[in-house]
């Protein structure tokens, strides 16, 4: 279901069903890269290890595969006073889709 703004919400699905959290986005991808943004972070993007994220478009039976991982990085030379000088970075890649029947 589209809000009036345009964004979508994606409930990130365990594998025994339950979800967990919601995410908005204006694409699924969007919604992917945050959930990524919650998984423990590795020291760099070589070392991170791609954990399978399944985000279901609320509304639909669409379950849209995902394999996201996050690392951690230093802050921009030009980051604002409040930034921590780390950060967590994040990327997904797409992995397909599936339809549900519940």
């Amino acid at each position: 279901m589209v809000r009036e703004d345009g964004k979508r919400n994606f409930a990130l699905r365990e594998t025994n069903g339950d979800e967990s959290s919601v995410f908005s986005g204006n694409t699924p991808r969007q919604a992917a890269l945050k959930a990524a943004r919650r998984l423990e972070p590795a020291p760099s993007e070589g070392d991170a290890d791609p954990t399978e994220l399944r985000l279901r478009e609320k509304g639909t039976d669409k379950v849209h595969i995902y394999e996201g991982w996050a690392w951690r990085e230093t802050s921009p030379d030009d980051s604002p006073d409040w930034m921590p000088s780390e950060i967590t970075e994040a990327n997904v890649s797409k992995q397909g889709i599936e339809h549900i029947e519940e």
